[in-house]
């Protein structure tokens, strides 16, 4: 991994380089790049292909509460430290939230928009108990308890959990507040989608029991520029690990049709 210090933080980052067009990939809640890897492997003889760990997650620490506006800030940087001047923002779930946001402040930086199991609206008020109770969990005694509760609502059956546990029961305990509260306090941008322009292509698993496939027809019925939704057939939330080969597809194409 790579570090750029760049918007007061020390982000960790991999780029494949190349003269492709540039994706950068933004991954999801206790996730961090690594998530993205068959995308890379898949993508990078096509693509310039951008993995970055996104504060308080993988190499890039937190220095204190943030909102994923001071995210997309951060994606935004680091673009300008690798000289790239226009991307493609690929974003899963949370990355999704960030790279919204980079589209609304930055829209010149943004050439197009992947958006993976995401939404522009907030938690749902009724799962909010479970997630708090999750949290006040891992807040007290570590991650252990509630792991399997964790993964079941991110990956699909079939994926290693174990790699991703490890990393959790890792992590400082006490950072996991500073994360939750981007996740949970964050604001509607559903207002908002039609200010958003560039093409984007949404990816949604038809058994994503985090984010309903209703919130994937809200982004392609509001969005304003040429919006493709492509269902991907029995995938969970992280649809891009459970079922890499289809959505490694729809992007390669979604981004390659961008010269068209």
């Amino acid at each position: 991994m790579s570090v750029a210090e760049v918007n007061g933080q020390r982000i960790s980052y991999q780029d494949s380089g190349g003269e492709g067009p540039a994706i950068l990939f933004s991954h999801g809640f206790l996730m961090d790049g690594s998530m993205f890897d068959a995308q890379v492997a898949g993508l990078r003889d096509q693509f310039r292909c951008i993995t970055w760990d996104e504060r308080g997650y993988g190499g890039t620490g937190t220095t204190g509460p943030f909102t994923y506006w001071d995210s997309s800030a951060d994606a935004l940087a680091l673009l300008d430290h690798l000289g790239i001047e226009q991307a493609v923002f690929a974003g899963m779930s949370q990355g999704g939230f960030i790279s919204l946001r980079a589209a609304l402040s930055a829209p010149e930086r943004v050439r197009g928009l992947v958006l993976i199991d995401t939404q522009s609206g907030l938690e749902d008020p009724e799962v909010l108990p479970l997630y708090q109770a999750l949290h006040d969990e891992w807040v007290a005694n570590g991650p252990s308890a509630v792991q399997d509760v964790v993964a079941s609502i991110i990956f699909s059956p079939g994926v290693e959990v174990e790699p991703w546990f490890a990393k959790w029961g890792a992590m400082d305990p006490s950072s996991f507040t500073v994360l939750f509260r981007a996740l949970v306090d964050r604001d509607e941008l559903t207002e908002r989608l039609g200010e958003i322009t560039q093409p984007s292509l949404i990816v949604h698993g038809t058994a994503d029991a985090a984010i309903p496939v209703w919130r994937a027809e809200q982004l392609r019925d509001n969005l304003a520029g040429p919006t493709e939704l492509v269902l991907v057939e029995g995938a969970g939330h992280a649809s891009n690990m459970s079922h890499a080969e289809a959505v490694n597809r729809a992007t390669a194409r979604f981004v390659a049709g961008l010269d068209a």
